[in-house]
Order: C-alpha cells, then structure tokens, then sequence
C-alpha cells in the first residue's frame, strides 16, 4: 500500500478521551503551534549573574528622557531597580530609630537580641543598624553596623537576627560580648516584607512562622499575605504600590541609590492614599489612580483602611493633589457588583476594571466627574490581580472557570485543554496566577499552580492567529514581553535561589539540555478499530532549527494497545537526525500513538544541547493485519 500522510489537527485538546481525540494531538511539553505546526519552544538564559532575593512577582520596564533603561523587580521581600546589570535595592523605609538600639549576645551563640521599643517588625524583615559599638568581643563594630534580616520577634520591643561579618559568614559570640553596643545606635527599617504563600482568611497561620505566640491569632494585612506590587511610571518616576499596603514614588532624578519613599512624604502632597490594592497612570489624561483606596473620612483625612470597591484619582497631571475640588480633577467613586476589586489594565483609550464577579470599563470623560464606569459584564471575575493580558487582539483574561476575550464585547474564549486545567488547579493559590504576552509568536498565556502544587509549576498558552492551545510545566513567577527589552524577560528560581531570565534565545535550558520536551498524539486505527493496523515503514518529516549542527537529534516513539481501556505500550524508540531518511519498525495493533520528544536519555550531550525542530507531516507506510 501507498504511503499515508497525518496531518494531526494544531493545538492540544484534552477535553475529551485519547480515543475520542483521533487525528489530533492529546498532550505536549515545551512544544508550542505556530503556523498550525507544533514546534519546540525557544529557550532560556540567566539575563545576569546578579540574584535577588525572594520571589519575584512584578517586572515593569521603562525608559527616562536620557534614553537610560530600568526594570522594576518587586519582589516578597524588596523592591528593586536594575539599570544595566546592576541592581539596586529601592525598597522604602518604614520606620527609623535614633539613638535607640541595645544588644545582648549569648556566649557560643551568634544571635543577637536587639532592644528597640515598639519597633514594628515581622519576621524576615530588614534592618540597617548604624552607629554601634564593638560589644567587647567578637561582635565588633563592624558586625553590627550592616543591614540584617530579621529571624525571630520575641515581643514588642525586641527582635533577633544572626551575627556575620562583612563577607556574610557567620559570627559567634564570646564571653566578652557583654556590652550593649553603645548608647547612639541608629535603626531604619525597611517596609514590612510579605508572604510568599496566599493566606485566605485571618486568624492562626495568618503570619509568618513563629512571629507570634503559640495559638495567637492576627488580622489581615500586607505583611501576612501573598507579596503583590503593581507598579507604573509617571513622567520618568515610578509609581509602586504593595496590593493591601503602602503607596510609594521613587523620584529617578535622585538615581537609583534613593529609596521609594511614601506618597504622604512627598512634597506637596494632600490627601494622597496611604493603602491601595493596585496603582497606575491613565494613559491620555495622566491620572494617577488608585484602586482599592482608602477613602476620605468627615474629618478630611484618610482613613487609613482600603475601601475594596473605592477607586480614587489624583488631580490631571499631579501626583501629590488628592483632594476632590471645584478647582481640580481629583476625585472618587465606588463600584457596586462585586466585593473587592481584583485587577485594573491599561487597553487602549480604556481601563478596564475586574471585582470578583463583574468587569467594569472606566474612562476619562471630563469635568465635573472626570471618570465615569460601564457596568461590562457581571458574573465574570478575574482569577487573580496580574490575571488579565492586554493584546494585540484586545484583553485576555483568566477567572476560576474559564477564559475570556474583550474586544469591545466580553466573549469567552473556546479552550481544549479546560477540564485539563480548572480540574487540577491549586485555587487556594490561584492569586499567584499571572498572565504573559508572547508577541513574537501570537501567543498569550498564564502560569499557575497545579493542584499538588503551592507554587507555579504549570502553564498554557493561546495562539490568538491560530486559535490553537498549548500546555507544559515551567515555573515562572513574573513576564515581561519583549518590547523595551530585546527578549522577553521572565523571573524563576535555580536551586532557590532567584534569578532574572531571557527567554526566547537559543534552544536549551541555561546551557543545558531542555529536557522532558515532547508532544504526543491521540489514538488512531483504520476502520475504527475493525481491523489491526500494521506499520513497517515510517517517512518522518522534521526540520532543525536549533544550533547543535548535523548532531541534532530527537526521538520517534510508536505507542500501541488494542483497545482503549489498555495501557499503552511502546513499541518502537528511534533516532531521528537531520539526514534520516526512513525508519523500520513493525508493529501490529487495533490503536496507535505518535510521539515525538527530545533525546533527552542520549549519553552523547552533543545531541542534547542547541536542539531545535518543527514537525511537519509523517508519512507512514500501514496497512490493515486483519480481524484477529
């Protein structure tokens, strides 16, 4: 018999049964369809040696009149700003001490118990101490005047960290560590870091461990819940806002050794929020807006306590004047449908507004409102604050059941791999959801966490030229598409400890073989399974596109069983390079599966590493084998 061309429908679909799937493609890894063809995806590299530390949850991009590039990186624990390949620590001060600081050391130990009245701190957080003493012995002068991180919070009014000298290594106490480190000892104490794990109700476990007695309960805050930061520039400035907590201005003039500093201590400022639950710019009309805000009280003063609903707006082209006036711009207004706003986005002339359950569209309409609210859609929320993508196509957007388009219209976006994603979710997690523009490839995406899962592991991609669905495991906490940047920008971890990623350059996994890449067909037969199918010659079709040279090789895996209740048996592994012509095999069964995937079990790294490669259409020689 002739040979036989497959062409397998693009994209994955796993909402049905493998067998029910038949001529299409069930399960992929690392492999994306562009132009209807799956192909392995690009790959990754460390942007810089530099780390930071914590997760990273927030990339912002942009660049001053000088032409001189910044990326924001808002992480559980810090902020920073990378100019080039350093990075620098902006995060804002929260409180300072003078002349207010003791210490206590305990022989053969090297934790110091810091005195320091009401001083505020979770654990975790950090402290630059200034102005000390050698305390008489090993823990000179020199050890105690660093920034340190807090392990432990005894009471109200002392804190412990870990002693280490200038190069980080750790410092043990003697027994002629007995002083108290002098009586001038200066304290700044950065904003309260967060959690790395999303906290849905208060009371015990509403904290990090051990930053309370056994038992005790504690309300909700920014300092006990999954570490969100949103950010946005004004002018050359950013703007940056902890989602539950402080609104902060970084002034670039002042370069990148300033810190951020709170929005009520710059000058200036009147009635400017103190809390928000995400902030940015209006495109055209330069507000600064808040949403989730603390509003106005009777007094004249903010409250001090998010208004979950409350969007607030600074005067036009101010970013200090909040007070509503006959004069001015400023002003308010509150949401109805729903109980908390989750998300805002920048699309086009618009903002779009997402609660829990509704989607508003806000926008600038002039004096005396200066924003008015349509009510888009309501019983759609969104999945998470960094949920919605804006593209090329109009906004995506992810909630807890499905996924969603508007273009001038809400419609919900048709996914073959749903079941596949919202059965196996971890929702206790779901705000770390976030969303991810690939431009280059006409893809939009969102990274999550799988149910077994507290962290990311998991993601799915959306070709919206193609309308074609990909899935894979990767972890990534943050995105940025390219654009400002010459490659997309990504955050991830590397033994735990975190790093900055270029993706889309090259082929492997930073300089080592991507492993684990595959895409895999559904179940096929001839006559619906009436007959055996026997297969004895294989034509593959397959174009190298990575940098190994001639050595790029992948596998061709032929699966079987004969009927779908089975487990599927591999019948066939072989190699295919760049000059295979054909491949031998015989295999004789009712249903059979095609995979191809990376050699990831090759000995010989040369074959590993720079493989790059798209699969067209196989052609294979099968026949029918008969009833029995």
């Amino acid at each position: 018999m002739p040979f036989q061309k497959f062409l397998f429908r693009p994209g994955i679909n796993k909402e049905g049964t493998d067998y029910s799937n038949e001529g299409g493609w069930f399960d992929s890894n690392l492999v994306r369809f562009r132009k209807n063809l799956p192909e392995k995806i690009g790959g990754w590299t460390k942007n810089t040696s530099n780390t930071f530390q914590s997760t990273c949850r927030a990339l912002h991009a942009w660049v001053d009149l000088e032409s001189t590039k910044y990326l924001g990186l808002g992480t559980t624990w810090k902020y920073y700003i990378k100019e080039g390949d350093v990075l620098t620590d902006v995060t804002p001060i929260r409180a300072t001490t003078t002349n207010g600081i003791t210490f206590a050391a305990t022989n053969g130990s090297s934790t110091i118990t810091a005195t320091d009245s009401s001083h505020g701190c979770v654990v975790n957080d950090f402290v630059t101490i200034s102005g000390a003493v050698s305390l008489g012995g090993l823990v000179t002068a020199e050890v105690l005047n660093q920034e340190y991180q807090i392990t432990g919070v005894p009471s109200s009014n002392t804190y412990t960290f870990t002693a280490k000298d200038t190069d980080g290594d750790t410092v043990t106490a003697n027994s002629s560590d007995s002083g108290n480190g002098g009586s001038g000892v200066d304290g700044s104490y950065q904003i309260n870091v967060g959690l790395d794990v999303y906290v849905q109700s208060t009371g015990w476990g509403a904290n990090t461990w051990g930053s309370g007695t056994f038992g005790s309960s504690s309300p909700l805050s920014s300092s006990n819940q999954l570490r969100l930061w949103s950010h946005d520039n004004f002018g050359e400035d950013l703007l940056m806002n902890v989602r539950g907590g402080g609104v902060y201005y970084w002034d670039e003039s002042g370069g990148s050794t300033v810190r951020a500093k709170a929005f009520s201590d710059l000058t200036g400022a009147n009635l400017v929020p103190t809390v928000a639950l995400q902030i940015l710019v209006s495109d055209i009309d330069r507000h600064v807006i808040c949403f989730g805000a603390d509003p106005i009280n009777d007094s004249n003063v903010r409250t001090a306590s998010s208004d979950p609903m409350l969007i607030a707006w600074s005067d036009q082209e101010s970013a200090v004047e909040w007070e509503p006036l006959s004069t001015n711009t400023a002003g308010s207004l509150r949401l109805s449908a729903g109980s908390l706003i989750v998300g805002a986005m920048r699309a086009g002339q618009e903002t779009l507004v997402w609660t829990d359950t509704s989607m508003y569209n806000l926008q600038f309409i002039g004096p005396p409102y200066t924003f008015g609210t349509t009510l888009m859609n309501e019983g759609i929320g969104l999945i998470s604050p960094k949920g919605a993508v804006n593209t090329p196509r109009g906004a995506f957007w992810m909630d807890r059941k499905g996924f969603y388009n508007y273009a001038g219209t809400v419609a919900p976006v048709p996914c073959s791999v749903h079941r596949y994603i919202f059965s196996d979710i971890n929702e206790g997690q779901s705000y770390k959801v976030f969303g991810f523009l690939n431009k280059q490839f006409n893809e939009v995406g969102w990274f999550y966490p799988s149910a077994s899962s507290t962290e990311i592991d998991r993601y799915v991609t959306y070709n919206y030229n193609d309308q074609t669905w990909s899935i894979g495991q990767l972890a990534r906490f943050a995105w940025l598409d390219e654009g400002l940047v010459d490659y997309p920008r990504a955050t991830g971890k590397s033994s735990s400890t975190s790093y900055l990623y270029r993706h889309e350059e090259g082929n492997d996994d930073d300089g080592s073989a991507m492993s684990n890449v595959f895409i895999e067909s559904s179940d096929m037969d001839i006559q619906d399974g009436d007959y055996f199918s026997s297969i004895s010659r294989v034509i593959p079709d397959v174009k190298f596109t990575g940098s190994g040279g001639t050595d790029q090789t992948i596998n061709f895996v032929l699966k079987s069983r004969n009927y779908p209740g089975e487990s599927l048996v591999t019948n066939t592994t072989q190699n295919v390079t760049g000059t295979t012509t054909r491949l031998d095999t015989r295999l004789r069964a009712r249903q059979m599966v095609f995979r191809i995937e990376s050699d990831d079990d090759n000995s010989d790294v040369a074959t590993q590493k720079g493989v790059g490669w798209v699969l067209g259409d196989t052609r294979m020689d099968i026949k029918p084998s008969g009833r029995r």
